[in-house]
């Protein structure tokens, strides 16, 4: 079993270090306080019945006027009768702002998960998830500004952008389909591993233009995700989570380390403090840190930036802060009752 997870986790390694990296969607360095953006069937894999998580960016401050997202999700995990099955309820809510024109999208997305117990004698589960809902993009029409409105010397505002769009905003719906699969490693129920896999945009949304261009659709996205936690001591424990993310010509790899230390008992914690880094390739390196106080948790981290980028913004990228708030309710169907569950 030692070998096997020390292999397993050398196969993360390598693969973090070994992918080229480069996007087009809403994206998190803490990407583990979105699991809904990544990948819908990765909904109700913690320990407990309840988890509502949200995320902050700011990112390109010191290049130009600042990018804004944000990011709320939520799930609650139900037991399927008396069988050791489960399903997650939930949803993503995103927003996110950008540049002079104040572009801005807003992601309503609910979420369905259902997990499949596969085995009698360890938490071993296969999921199936769907998210889908309603998204509007929406820009400040008089804060557009093009080379028409230079007259020769001086910027002259009176002068016509030349553009022919005539709406300030637009709305489609998307979609997004998901499976994962995670598993308890060993005797001990704190080690666990999950992979996924999901494809985004999956009904190629038409007409996302402000010009109303029918030929335009939405590009299909796939992510792969995946995440090993081991514990190291009593007290101590390591995650690494990574995704791969592919949509039309562009990549991304992120992926890293966590460090867990219990700062009270090590069997029941209320108090944890996690340190690590992670790298999103040719892009950032991402250092992290996190305090846990059961049920909150807050994380900050800061993207340095090392693409070509770096010279204009002198190295600096994004700032996110993520606020957590996880725990079982007092209810007879809790999963801390239960003998199976999913969770990581």
């Amino acid at each position: 079993m030692k070998n096997d997870v020390h292999n397993l986790l050398c196969c993360m390694l390598m693969l973090l270090l070994s992918l080229q990296a480069k996007s087009q969607d809403i994206h998190f360095s803490q990407f583990s306080e979105a699991s809904l953006l990544r990948n819908p069937a990765l909904a109700g894999l913690f320990a407990g019945d309840l988890r509502l998580q949200s995320v902050y960016r700011t990112q390109w401050q010191s290049v130009t006027v600042p990018y804004q997202t944000v990011s709320l999700n939520g799930e609650y995990k139900l037991a399927v009768g008396k069988s050791e099955d489960f399903v997650t309820i939930g949803g993503q809510i995103l927003y996110d702002k950008a540049g002079t024109i104040a572009l801005t999208a807003t992601h309503i997305l609910p979420a369905i998960n259902y997990h499949k117990s596969l085995s009698q004698e360890r938490n071993m589960y296969l999921s199936l998830g769907f998210m889908g809902g309603l998204v509007q993009r929406r820009l400040n029409r008089s804060k557009v500004t093009t080379n028409s409105q230079f007259d020769g010397t001086n910027y002259n505002e009176n002068l016509s952008d030349g553009e022919t769009f005539n709406k300030s905003s637009y709305s489609y719906f998307d979609g997004t389909a998901g499976m994962s699969f995670n598993m308890q490693l060993g005797d001990n129920i704190d080690n666990n591993m999950y992979a996924g896999v999901a494809y985004h945009h999956f009904n190629k949304a038409s007409k996302i233009s402000f010009y109303g261009n029918s030929n335009l659709e939405m590009i299909p996205k796939w992510v792969f995700s995946g995440g090993v936690r081991m514990s190291t001591a009593e007290n101590s424990y390591i995650t690494i989570e990574s995704d791969y993310s592919k949509q039309g010509p562009h990549t991304e790899m992120i992926g890293g380390l966590m460090y867990t230390h219990k700062l009270d008992d090590t069997d029941e914690p209320r108090y944890l403090i996690h340190g690590g880094a992670f790298i999103r390739w040719k892009d950032a390196i991402i250092p992290v840190a996190k305090l846990e106080m059961k049920p909150l948790s807050i994380s900050v981290s800061y993207d340095v930036n090392t693409s070509g980028l770096s010279a204009a913004s002198t190295g600096r990228g994004g700032f996110e802060l993520g606020i957590s708030y996880q725990k079982y309710i007092n209810k007879d169907n809790s999963s801390r009752e239960a003998v199976r569950c999913p969770r990581f």
